[in-house]
């Protein structure tokens, strides 16, 4: 059976400590913190905190998540249908990059707020052409970023 295996990445005994990743992390003395310089995906792990004192060991056990900013979201028109002076279209959102990536809709105008409101990357929209315009936004989130791209309504009699 193999042995268990972890990297350590500072020992602090007695007043004294050792980085291990001296470039990669960095001992904060005076709160006891540890940073973790220019993290990368490959640093989403599980770390162990240790302390020894004499036969007793505490360890507290800290997963660490790395999440990659969503990248500015784009609007794609999946299909539209003009119908008895109505416009019925179907909107796509998807941003490039980004880890963990949420999508929802909304607007800045309270009036269309209703027609707007919608959670995940799809939103089906269906209004009256004599409507001048409806902007509807799209937001791209995750837990470090947000990125929001706008749609205006105006396309759909553009397009005939």
């Amino acid at each position: 059976e193999d042995p268990q295996r972890k990297r350590v990445l500072l020992k602090y005994v007695d007043g004294n400590y050792t980085n291990y990743m001296q470039g990669r992390a960095r001992f904060h003395v005076v709160d006891f913190s540890l940073e973790i310089l220019n993290t990368s995906r490959e640093d989403r792990q599980l770390h162990e905190y240790i302390v020894s004192k004499g036969p007793e060991e505490k360890v507290w056990q800290i997963q660490l998540e790395v999440y990659e900013p969503v990248s500015h979201p784009s609007i794609q028109v999946l299909g539209w249908a003009l119908a008895n002076g109505s416009c019925a279209i179907t909107l796509n959102c998807t941003a490039e990059r980004g880890d963990d990536v949420s999508y929802s809709w909304g607007s800045r105008d309270t009036s269309t707020l209703g027609l707007c409101s919608r959670n995940g990357s799809l939103l089906h929209l269906s209004y009256p052409l004599q409507n001048a315009s409806i902007t509807c936004a799209c937001t791209a989130s995750n837990p470090v970023s947000s990125r929001a791209a706008d749609f205006n309504s105006s396309k759909c009699s553009h397009e005939q």
